[in-house]
């Protein structure tokens, strides 16, 4: 067919005048949607309702291992405490305020604190303040500080927690981090002489310590 003096290809038309304000009023919003993106303010995660983490500490020299067990859900929470060729140690925290710190076997003892208040909440660092990015045991992190108490320290690519760090220099840093893990509803039971005047294993009759050695057993072993 013969070209009888029409263009074979259109070449797109330019923006009307009336069209430009428009366009220049979508990048204008877009660039502010954009700036905020960028200059947003990192927030720390909040805790899943329940977790286990194997932290290993370091408080001014002394070392110990801790498998802390949190488990907002039940209202309850576990720090079972291994120090360096020391003895195991077991803090076991309720939501009410009741702490129980005791050690197991023939020579177990037992100690009864109450606070104030009681576990962290899930969403006990929404109101830290933000002081920058910091590289932490390795890992690039958003960092928070809450009331010059405790920094804590959060991978940015991931969002998992690295370390936090107490006013007093002891450090925690965590080595591994299992969201969801619970443990089993009968190790969380305090020995038998955390309910009694002595809180000594060596006054407890012989049948409860049978009653002990089952209930009390080491949190940590599988059932």
């Amino acid at each position: 067919m013969k070209n009888q003096g029409y263009p074979l290809f259109k070449m797109a038309s330019s923006p009307t005048k009336s069209s430009s304000p428009y366009l220049l009023f979508i990048f204008f919003i877009w660039s502010l949607k954009l700036g905020n993106c960028i200059h947003q303010t990192p927030k720390p995660q909040q805790w899943p309702l329940q977790f286990h983490a194997v932290l290993f500490i370091n408080n001014s020299g002394s070392l110990q291992k801790t498998d802390l067990w949190y488990d907002w859900v039940n209202g309850r929470n576990f720090n079972i405490i291994q120090k360096q060729l020391g003895e195991l140690t077991y803090d076991l925290e309720w939501n009410n305020g009741t702490s129980f710190y005791y050690t197991l076997g023939e020579s177990g003892k037992c100690r009864e604190i109450t606070f104030e208040v009681g576990i962290l909440r899930p969403n006990w660092l929404e109101d830290a303040e933000y002081v920058g990015v910091r590289h932490v045991d390795g890992f690039l992190c958003n960092a928070w500080t809450k009331v010059d108490f405790i920094w804590y320290y959060e991978d940015v690519e991931s969002k998992l927690p690295v370390s936090w760090v107490f006013y007093t220099g002891m450090e925690a840093h965590v080595m591994t981090y299992e969201v969801g893990a619970a443990l089993e509803d009968e190790k969380w039971q305090a020995p038998i002489y955390c309910f009694d005047d002595t809180g000594m294993a060596s006054d407890i009759d012989p049948s409860d310590r049978m009653r002990l050695d089952r209930i009390a057993q080491n949190p940590l072993r599988e059932s």
